[in-house]
């Protein structure tokens, strides 16, 4: 009888030992969640203000084509100027 009392309270410590061990996990699952909605939070803000900041950058294909073009006269004047 003594013995099986023993078996008996042994089981329950180590349930609730795993009970514990679990809990302890979810928490920390639970706390990492919520850092990582804070770190996504901040990440969605500072992407939003990126957004705006090159949301003015929309005529930068025609200042490139600009570019592009200046630079062909000037290869083109070069070979004029040049000789070749």
């Amino acid at each position: 009888m003594i013995a099986s009392t023993g078996e008996w309270q042994l089981g329950l410590a180590l349930g609730i030992v795993v009970v514990a061990v679990a809990a302890v996990i979810v928490i920390v699952i639970v706390l990492l969640a919520l850092r990582i909605a804070r770190q996504a939070k901040t990440a969605e803000q500072a992407v939003e203000i990126v957004r705006r900041q090159t949301a003015e950058l929309g005529g930068i294909a025609r200042i490139n084509d600009s570019g592009v073009r200046i630079l062909h006269s000037a290869r083109a004047l070069r070979k004029v100027a040049v000789g070749k």
